[in-house]
């Protein structure tokens, strides 16, 4: 198979999604920068897009290579309450930074909103949804593609940011950072997705807060539940990029690791191919990633959806599929892990024999 593709005249999100194409998304900002040095822990705030852009424009052209179709712009809890006077300049940098990055490739640029800080205090409607609002008008003059509404973990609010994000006319795609227990009131993921969806959602799912295996654990009770409702729908997943079984209702919020130890968590690139495989199996279209979900983890998706796509991301010339590269190595041992049999029944260690396997929610 070829790595890569000609150009062509780029499609729309739901033209993509109506017609059956797989849609990859990005991976992790936040985590990573933080890692690189360009984003500080505990605020969690993208000022990076004005102070270190060719920091993030860099990690948007790694998910580029690596076969990402969506350029999400970093505004990450980029609204009015959290940035005060920087959240204009930010949210337009962001919009700047990912077309640049969207347009060298086939990729769609998607004007992302997160939670608000204030809606855990006071459920002032109209003041949330005003801050919605301010970075919507931004998307719209930066004509992003299509619209994100991201890490939510109460239903109503999210409703709340679809119904706003709606009014522009683009496609909205709407994600909570919840698990199979549903939202922090007590709302069952598949009465979240069905909320979404009557509120204006065309995409709906799950992202961050939880690893791979329970993320399509809590799709397979959205699809559920849209299915039973008779409410159509494309679904997304973006999970961690951690093995995350031992996680409670909050999440990974809530293990001691978070979030400066979570390295021995980490999912290799054969993890995230069955992920990527069983969400397809599931129905998911668009599959990406959060928290912890790095360059190589999108090649793992685009390298095991490639028979489906009928292309590899050019990140894949450097890569052999299942580890064939090994077979030239001048160690027999080594070569014998040229097959794709031994990564994928392989049990890797984490080299640390004083340490349990999971761990106790601090909450």
């Amino acid at each position: 198979m070829a790595p890569t593709r000609g150009p062509r005249v780029k499609k729309g999100l739901l033209e993509r999604l109506d017609s059956g194409e797989v849609v990859i998304g990005d991976g992790s900002f936040l985590l990573t920068l933080e890692k690189r040095g360009y984003v500080k822990a505990g605020l969690w705030t993208p000022e990076a897009v004005v102070e270190h852009p060719n920091a993030v424009r860099q990690l948007h052209m790694e998910f580029l290579r690596a076969g990402s179709d969506v350029m999400q712009t970093f505004t990450f809890s980029a609204s009015e309450d959290n940035m005060e006077s920087q959240w204009e300049a930010i949210n337009t940098a962001a919009c700047d930074l990912a077309r640049e990055v969207a347009d060298k490739g086939d990729a769609l640029v998607a004007g992302g909103i997160c939670q608000t800080s204030l809606y855990a205090h006071h459920k002032d409607e109209v003041r949330i949804k005003r801050l919605f609002q301010l970075q919507l008008e931004i998307f719209a003059r930066k004509n992003v593609d299509f619209l994100i509404v991201e890490y939510f973990e109460h239903a109503v609010e999210a409703v709340w940011a679809v119904e706003v994000l709606k009014e522009s006319g683009k496609p909205v795609a709407a994600t909570m950072c919840i698990g199979p227990e549903g939202d922090m009131h007590g709302v069952t993921p598949g009465e979240c997705a069905v909320k979404l969806v009557k509120a204006g959602a065309s995409v709906v799912g799950v992202n961050c807060r939880f690893g791979p295996w329970t993320s399509l654990k809590t799709m397979s009770l959205m699809k559920e539940a849209l299915q039973a409702a008779g409410l159509k729908a494309h679904l997304m997943v973006q999970p961690l990029g951690f093995h995350m079984p031992d996680c409670g209702k909050g999440g990974f919020l809530d293990l001691p690791e978070y979030p400066f130890a979570l390295e021995p968590r980490v999912a290799t690139r054969w993890d995230i191919q069955k992920y990527a495989r069983e969400a397809y199996n599931l129905g998911v279209r668009y599959i990406g990633g959060c928290c912890g979900f790095e360059p190589y983890h999108i090649r793992a998706i685009a390298e095991e959806l490639a028979p489906e796509r009928g292309f590899l991301p050019p990140a894949s010339e450097k890569h052999c599929s299942w580890g064939s590269g090994l077979n030239t190595h001048t160690k027999p041992w080594i070569r014998a892990r040229a097959r794709r049999e031994y990564w994928e029944n392989l049990r890797p260690a984490s080299g640390r024999p004083l340490c349990p396997s999971l761990s106790k929610p601090d909450v």
